[in-house]
């Protein structure tokens, strides 16, 4: 293991665009190594599938913050809404996120996801209707972005026409590259974005209605399940997990498909193969990169490597996912894998609630797009596609043609 940190060079585009050349070098020198990753924090990174996959578990690594010894990750979240900030389920740990993920989860089962697929159908086919005449279009403004934005509004009550509002300020407090997230832009964003929380839970209250939000006001009103600041951070965080890495998969998934005629011509061959390639799509360069931050309760000894107490620890899913001694040719993208059981999910207690969700928006996305649009292609080089840098990974834009239809 280097005794110097290596450095993730968000500042590069070459590495922005494709991470996975330095990926490997870095799972090739050591199962457990310190890096500079983004915002210039300083993390142990966990590069080998079966070591992530056992991390993902240890309940001495800590999903809270505030067992982290540098300070600078306080910092990073705005000041006068910290504690807000720090009550949702994905910064929290049992029995408080126990108690946290319970009144949800019974939204995201795998019955009542497949309950909503007419309806992700419905929206897909309208965004598609609206770009099919043209012959071109951007696949993440026009369709990847607000396809997953319409359903978790809907899910949890939300006008669709705010879906703008709560997405750009959602943008600019998750931003992440090679210099610290600047705290007056992150302050402002949560500003902004607590008092449309709040507006939202105001008007429910005096509105409710058959969708999530207006039950988990019941169970913050009537029930005593959960804080005010406990139910403002669990609607920030739905509205933004609820979308993010969905409009990364999907855009992701068509710009790999794209980058591949081989596997794209194997896939609207056999359209049957569609929820593997998913599985593929997530797991050879999935919307989280790279990857899961946890912070040692104590001292932690992780592949024969001692990680102190309070060290950011980074479970490397993205790493970890093209581990050749857990995925055979992991460099390859194949729409046929089978035994994929990646990490960009996470695994254990904090396992993705939204992951069923998220596999059906993407195969309803993706499906749909292939049948409708015929002789999709890159409008730019492959190179020139900007990709977002740091934490959520996917395009930021993806110009296409096709072939005009009515």
């Amino acid at each position: 293991m280097s005794e110097q940190p290596a450095i993730l060079p968000y500042a590069d585009p070459a590495f922005v665009a494709n991470p996975f050349p330095l990926y490997r070098q870095l799972r090739e020198e050591g199962r457990v190594r310190r890096a500079v990753i983004a915002g210039g924090l300083e993390a142990w990174l966990v590069t080998r599938y079966e070591d992530g996959l056992a991390a993902l578990s240890d309940p001495r690594l800590s999903s809270d913050v505030r067992d982290a010894s540098d300070p600078r990750l306080l910092r990073q979240l705005p000041e006068t809404e910290r504690e807000s900030m720090l009550s949702n389920m994905l910064r929290s740990d049992p029995p408080d996120h126990t108690r946290l993920r319970r009144l949800v989860s019974k939204a995201f089962t795998a019955r009542r996801v497949a309950a909503m697929g007419p309806r992700i159908q419905a929206i897909t086919d309208r965004l598609l209707d609206a770009v099919v005449p043209d012959g071109r279009a951007d696949l993440v403004a026009d369709f990847a972005l607000p396809l997953p934005v319409t359903v978790i509004s809907e899910l949890l009550g939300v006008p669709v026409d705010d879906r703008q509002e709560f997405q750009h300020w959602t943008d600019r407090m998750l931003m992440r590259g090679a210099e610290p997230a600047d705290p007056a832009v992150v302050d402002e964003a949560w500003r902004h974005m607590r008092a449309y929380v709040t507006g939202l839970i105001q008007d429910k209250r005096a509105h409710p209605g058959d969708d999530l939000l207006s039950g988990l006001i019941t169970a913050r009103d009537e029930e005593q399940q959960l804080t005010e600041d406990e139910l403002i951070a669990m609607v920030f965080l739905l509205l933004a997990a609820g979308y993010v890495t969905t409009v990364n998969l999907i855009g992701g998934g068509i710009a790999m498909l794209l980058a591949h005629p081989d596997q794209l011509d194997r896939l609207r061959s056999d359209p049957e193969l569609l929820p593997g390639a998913i599985e593929e799509f997530l797991r050879y360069d999935g919307p989280v990169s790279p990857g899961i931050a946890r912070f040692a309760r104590e001292d932690v000894e992780i592949a024969g490597v001692t990680v102190p107490r309070g060290a950011t620890v980074l479970i490397a899913s993205a790493i970890a996912d093209r581990d050749p001694a857990r995925f055979p040719d992991p460099d390859r993208l194949d729409v046929t894998r089978q035994d994929n059981a990646h990490l960009a999910f996470g695994h254990g207690p904090h396992y993705c609630l939204g992951a069923p969700l998220a596999r059906l928006e993407g195969q309803i996305a993706i499906d749909t797009a292939l049948r409708r649009l015929p002789g999709l292609a890159l409008a730019v080089a492959p190179d020139d596609i900007p990709w977002r840098p740091g934490g959520l990974r996917g395009p930021a834009s993806l110009p296409v043609t096709f072939r005009p239809g009515g």
